[in-house]
């Protein structure tokens, strides 16, 4: 029996049966929304997925030393990046949030996600153990967490600036910070709900009456969500066949391609491929949580945790929003939705984590 080469071993051959198992059925749909056509949409998002997917794999042969090391470093970056979306991002969909490199358009908040999760997990990782219950360990994190916030705010992002706002929560709670204060901070926000929905913008404000009352503008402003009900309705237990999706294909349904592309995959696919999806990333996050808890430095359980809940509220929050359970904030499908943005985030995340899993394999080889 020929041996097999160690390099070869060192592959996660499971986590890339995973995202290729999740990114192909989305290359379906993408094949599909397009009419049957792998253009506009599906083969660059498969050559997109094989380049990220590259770039992850490499990331993951790094020390997390260097991801420490640089943490700070690369915060800052982004923040200039989104300064620089301000002065020179272009405006597409009414929306200001890209900067055109030629190849792609960046989103630099999406960077941010993990940025900021890498950012607070090297800060609690160095503050004292005896410092996370004083004032020193909440300000520095809620003045990293306000700065990218507000400036995707501007853009304006809504669904953005709370990831964000998420992903360095979740670091700050798992760091150990009294519990009550995000009790008290909960409770505030809550109280302060009617404030924080006047300085919301007119468009935003209309997504939020409508995930209160969809019945009340379904040819305006809830145009969206209702088409996606109709499109996951109509598609039943097995759906309606592939290609054989009418709200999609007859353009009844908005940005069937990116944000609600899961709408289009129940269509044709049905419960049986809703169920199949949601598998998918359930192994994606189990793995990553796994990580987590197998970390064995205290940056690497930090981060790892971090970037599982940011991948988390990726796919939460879209099921949501294209089910009607919460207002339509714009967050992609991960891995799934057709852009480049988001799944180099993902894949960054991914990236990450891989490395934080083969600092902890190589640490159990050495005591063993």
């Amino acid at each position: 029996m020929i041996p097999v080469p160690p390099a070869v071993q060192r592959i996660p051959w499971k986590l890339i049966a995973i995202l290729s198992g999740i990114t192909g059925f989305g290359l379906l749909v993408l094949y599909s929304a397009a009419g049957g056509s792998w253009s506009p949409w599906a083969w660059q998002q498969g050559v997109r997925f094989l380049v990220f997917l590259s770039v992850a794999l490499v990331i993951g042969r790094f020390p997390i030393r260097i991801f420490e090391n640089f943490a700070y470093l690369g915060y800052i970056g982004v923040l200039i990046l989104l300064i620089a979306v301000e002065l020179l991002g272009f405006v597409g969909g009414g929306s200001q949030r890209w900067l055109n490199l030629g190849f792609m358009n960046l989103q630099p908040s999406e960077l941010m996600k993990v940025a900021i999760v890498l950012a607070l997990a090297r800060f609690y990782t160095q503050l004292p153990p005896g410092n996370t219950r004083t004032w020193t360990a909440l300000w520095p994190a809620l003045v990293m967490i306000g700065l990218p916030a507000a400036l995707v705010m501007l853009q304006p992002d809504l669904g953005t600036a709370l990831a964000i706002c998420v992903g360095g929560v979740i670091v700050m709670f798992c760091a150990g910070l009294p519990f009550w204060w995000f009790g008290g901070t909960a409770a505030a926000g809550i109280a302060a709900l009617p404030v924080l929905f006047s300085m919301l913008h007119d468009y935003q404000q209309k997504r939020v009456l409508i995930f209160l009352d969809p019945e009340s503008d379904p040819l305006g402003a809830g145009y969206h969500i209702s088409q996606s009900k109709i499109a996951i309705g109509s598609g039943g237990i097995s759906g309606k066949g592939f290609l054989n999706g009418s709200q999609s294909h007859l353009d009844y349904l908005p940005e069937g391609h990116t944000d609600f592309i899961f709408a289009t995959m129940a269509e044709e696919w049905g419960l049986i491929g809703g169920l199949g999806l949601l598998f998918g990333f359930f192994l994606l996050l189990r793995w990553s949580t796994r990580v987590a808890l197998k970390a064995r430095t205290r940056f690497g359980q930090l981060t790892a945790t971090g970037l599982t809940m940011t991948i988390f509220f990726y796919i939460a929050i879209n099921l949501m929003m294209v089910m009607g359970l919460a207002p339509v904030v714009g967050i992609p499908l991960p891995l799934f939705s057709y852009g480049g943005s988001s799944m180099l985030t993902i894949m960054t995340c991914v990236g990450i984590v891989l490395a934080i899993e083969n600092d902890s394999k190589k640490q159990g080889s050495r005591l063993s």
